[in-house]
């Protein structure tokens, strides 16, 4: 396969999306016959805060930072139903798939969407505004169904970030993988070279991982500097776990 073959990007479909059932139309419209684009990965998850705040770790700190997080996660939606609390996550494959996935989702906006793009997925959403405990409004949240990555960078980010190697077939894995040669547990927020009480496995010895999750493991068992929190290596490795809080 060609090197512009293996671009790829990542399509999250999102809790208001799924909660008016548009999860068939969306996915026409992002399909082979519309792209181009083939699926490389495709799952089912329950959206763990800490995957959420990974992923939009850009945003920390700003006024409507929390209800992002409660949109993603699916209390916003489904408050008194944790069972329905769930993302698509799709990951697609060719040439211009970042771009071409962009100009189908349409601006990040639904109202400018409206006004810019027509025919767009994003047109079906709404804005909401975000209150404080006093009612008075602090910023805005959109509810724009999908996400899909703005770059190639943020795709390789937020690719490795949902998804293990394995989760995507070997033949359409676009960076590079290694054979993991230790394992590493994590008890209490802390990396474990060996098994203790109530630690969770998150690679052993044989396993394909990403080769800079690899490195950025070794490092930070080693207490050195990785560029980028533990978080945001092992949040895939815990996806759909019952104990993803160990």
């Amino acid at each position: 396969m060609e090197l512009g073959e293996l671009e790829q990007t990542l399509v999250l479909i999102k809790p208001d999306a799924l909660k008016v059932s548009l999860t068939g139309y969306i996915l026409s419209q992002f399909s082979e016959f519309h792209t181009g684009l083939r699926f490389a990965g495709a799952k089912i998850v329950h959206v763990s805060r800490m995957i959420a705040e990974e992923h939009y770790a850009e945003h920390k700190g700003k006024g409507f930072y929390p209800a992002l997080i409660e949109y993603i996660t699916g209390r916003l939606h489904y408050p008194s139903e944790p069972r329905w609390r769930r993302v698509v996550a799709l990951v697609y494959c060719g040439p211009g798939a970042v771009k071409k996935i962009r100009q189908i989702a349409g601006p990040t906006n639904p109202h400018v969407a409206r006004e810019q793009a027509p025919g767009t997925i994003r047109t079906m959403g709404t804005v909401v505004p975000i209150r404080d405990d006093q009612g008075q409004v602090v910023g805005e949240r959109m509810d724009n169904l999908v996400h899909a990555s703005a770059c190639d960078a943020d795709a390789e980010r937020e690719i490795k970030l949902w998804f293990k190697p394995n989760d995507i077939m070997p033949y359409m894995q676009a960076y590079p993988t290694e054979t993991c040669d230790q394992h590493y547990y994590l008890k209490d927020g802390r990396l474990l070279d060996r098994y203790e009480p109530h630690s969770v496995c998150l690679v052993a010895p044989g396993d394909t991982a990403w080769k800079s999750d690899l490195e950025a493991l070794r490092r930070l068992y080693r207490e050195e500097p990785a560029g980028c929190a533990l978080e945001a290596v092992i949040a895939k490795y815990l996806i759909n776990e019952a104990r993803e809080s160990a």
